[in-house]
């Protein structure tokens, strides 16, 4: 099968493309014949082998967190009656991906792809997708009519979240570029502040109860979002390490998504009932892999990125 792989950790440069003998499910495990994948900053994070800590691998090592494909097998102990279905799903991170012909997925992470998208671009759901809903709900518990800071809305997850916290009943502020205003709009944002022109947390208008932060700023830039938060609120980071501000109760969670089938089987009926929307910036072709990793580096891509692997 072709896959994209590298041997050693580095720049997109180590990004190659080979010949591998396909996978086989174990037991727990569906082989999927794979539509598409994504390119998302983590996969630059691990290629470059800033998390080899915690996410060892095993190298040569196929890229690609996010699939979306067919089930064409099925290993021990999982029902025959997947074989043929069209699924999406949020591959464990330390295990090879899906930037290549076929993957092999635990059975318990795979949901059933969304109907109302083509397969290829619901690879664009999982990861990001997951990740606004547990900062959301698991960690912000958004309620209706809350006030909610998307704090890098034009990026992958920023779109999901838009939507996921208008959809709870919260009236949402978020930042974005001009190049992504309307499409943050268009999520449900009420306001939108251009970063990219002033200061974010001397922009917002007024205190909000949750700030949801996806990109990285310096720990101070933090720390003025934190004093526009309303005592009782919380700061939601993905990246930045958040620090809580105990004298005005305003709490601090850091987020790092894990893969959960019972949820994306739920974000798959939110994007068919159209409550989400897929924004997707841009598509590669498997083959240029390593462009598409070059040019999230070089801060060229917005909204989600997908991979296309079959056809």
């Amino acid at each position: 099968m072709h896959a994209i792989r590298f041997t050693t950790y580095g720049g997109p440069e180590v990004l190659e493309l080979a010949e591998l003998a396909a996978p086989t499910p174990g037991p727990g495990q569906v082989l999927i014949q794979v539509a598409a994948t994504t390119f998302n900053p983590v996969d630059a994070t691990i290629r470059a082998g800033y998390l080899r800590d915690q996410f060892p691998l095993e190298l040569p090592h196929v890229p690609g967190i996010d699939v979306s494909g067919t089930v064409t097998e099925v290993g021990r102990g999982v029902d025959q009656a997947l074989v043929g279905t069209e699924v999406v799903a949020f591959l464990p991170m330390n295990r090879p991906g899906a930037a290549a012909d076929y993957a092999v997925a635990p059975a318990e992470l795979v949901a059933t792809a969304p109907r109302t998208v083509g397969l290829a671009d619901a690879a664009a759901l999982p990861s990001a997708g997951l990740t606004a809903w547990q900062a959301l709900v698991e960690h912000a518990d958004v309620q209706p009519g809350q006030r909610v800071l998307v704090n890098g809305a034009g990026g992958g997850v920023g779109g999901f979240a838009v939507a996921l916290a208008t959809h709870l009943g919260a009236q949402v502020a978020a930042t974005a570029s001009p190049r992504s205003a309307d499409a943050v709009r268009s999520a449900g944002a009420h306001e939108v502040i251009d970063y990219t022109t002033t200061s974010v947390a001397e922009a917002l208008a007024g205190e909000v109860d949750v700030v949801l932060n996806l990109v990285r700023n310096a720990p101070e830039e933090l720390a003025a979002l934190r004093q526009r938060i309303s005592p009782g609120g919380v700061l939601v980071s993905t990246t930045t390490l958040a620090e809580p501000d105990p004298g005005r109760d305003v709490r601090a969670v850091a987020v790092f998504v894990r893969s959960d089938a019972a949820q994306l089987a739920h974000l798959t009926s939110l994007l068919d009932k159209g409550v989400l929307r897929l924004d997707i910036g841009a598509r590669y072709p498997l083959a240029d892999l390593a462009r598409a990793h070059a040019d999230g580096e070089a801060g060229r891509l917005r909204g989600r990125t997908v991979v296309a692997v079959a056809g």
